[in-house]
């Protein structure tokens, strides 16, 4: 087991050190925070899947830090040109045909096409630039677990299996990005994030494919988060509609175990919890919900003595759709309303 070391901003040389070197070392971003490792470098990715437990047919997001350096590896097209001036640096992820020969097949999970991001985090740029390469970065957590959004997060899973923690402190935004695929002829979500399918067509002034479609357990998938179970803590997650949320109070105070609660302030006010033990605000919005929904997970994960966490679904809403998909995983599809019946 190697010591891994928490760095500071100011000790950025020392990370760089060790990603030039082929060590892994996670790394903060707006979103989540990744696991980073050399591109350019085999070995290194292939000591990326093995710290998280990560399926090797499952690819991996390379990070940039400037627009120009895609071109070294990926084939721009015009309407990643129109995207990167629109939303990058930020949560946007483009998938785009790889040019031959310039990634290897450990990192796009052995396809003709590459993920690709330029996150808007001064310190991670920065990180990039002083390794100089791309790096590599899934979220930095055991393989389907809820994403890490503190650095001591990424510490409590990957101790001890990799170089170190270049800590910046809580990310933003809370969910992984969007992630689009602009490989075939109509431009497609595969992964829903902060920027939604309406601003991304405002850009491109064209339809984009929204439907988040099932991969079959023979195929690749194009981009992570799509085939295999995310996001779960290993205590059972139920979603919680607004209207269920006085039903599952009722039921919750029937168990002979404390249950986790996970809602928004408003319904937290209207039920009169503040102050009751097993709460875990999400904030006053969606924005809020979606920052603070994997820490709250977490954090009911480590109870002992719970062993059910619901959480509040929010409404239908592009706005709204990583979070929702995020739980929607988490909970396995699950949803409180189903015990009501039984």
């Amino acid at each position: 087991m190697i010591e891994t070391k928490i760095w500071t901003v100011d000790e950025m040389d020392a990370a760089a050190r060790a990603i030039k070197r082929g060590a892994l070392v996670a790394f903060p971003t707006e979103t989540v925070y990744g696991l980073g490792a050399d591109a350019f470098n085999e070995e290194a990715v292939s000591k990326v899947y093995a710290a998280k437990g990560r399926p090797s047919d499952n690819p991996l997001i390379v990070h940039v830090a400037d627009p120009e350096q895609v071109s070294e590896f990926a084939v721009v097209n015009e309407q990643a040109k129109k995207l990167m001036s629109a939303y990058w640096p930020g949560p946007l992820t483009m998938i785009l045909p790889v040019k031959p020969g310039n990634l290897s097949l450990t990192v796009t999970g052995g396809l003709d096409t590459v993920a690709i991001r330029l996150p808007d985090n001064d310190a991670t740029r920065q990180l990039i630039r002083a390794s100089q390469t791309p790096i590599v970065g899934p979220s930095a957590n055991t393989s389907g677990k809820p994403s890490p959004t503190l650095a001591k997060h990424v510490y409590h899973d990957l101790h001890g299996k990799i170089a170190g923690i270049l800590d910046d402190g809580p990310t933003k935004i809370g969910v992984e990005s969007t992630v689009l695929d602009l490989s075939a002829d109509i431009p497609a979500v595969l992964r829903p994030g902060k920027i939604t399918p309406a601003q991304i067509e405002a850009v491109l002034q064209t339809t984009v494919d929204s439907e988040i479609h099932h991969v079959a357990d023979n195929e690749t998938p194009k981009a992570p988060g799509m085939k295999y179970r995310h996001y779960a803590p290993d205590k059972k997650v139920y979603m919680v509609a607004p209207e269920d949320w006085t039903q599952a109070i009722i039921w919750m105070q029937a168990q002979l175990e404390p249950v986790g609660l996970m809602l928004t302030n408003d319904l937290i006010s209207q039920h009169q919890l503040a102050g009751m033990d097993f709460i875990w605000s999400l904030g006053d919005n969606n924005e809020t919900a979606a920052a603070k929904l994997f820490a709250g997970l977490r954090y009911f994960d480590d109870k002992k003595d719970i062993q059910t966490i619901l959480v509040a679904g929010l409404p239908q809403l592009d706005v709204n759709g990583a979070y929702n998909n995020r739980l929607g995983k988490a909970a396995g599809g699950h949803w409180i309303s189903e015990l009501f019946n039984n």
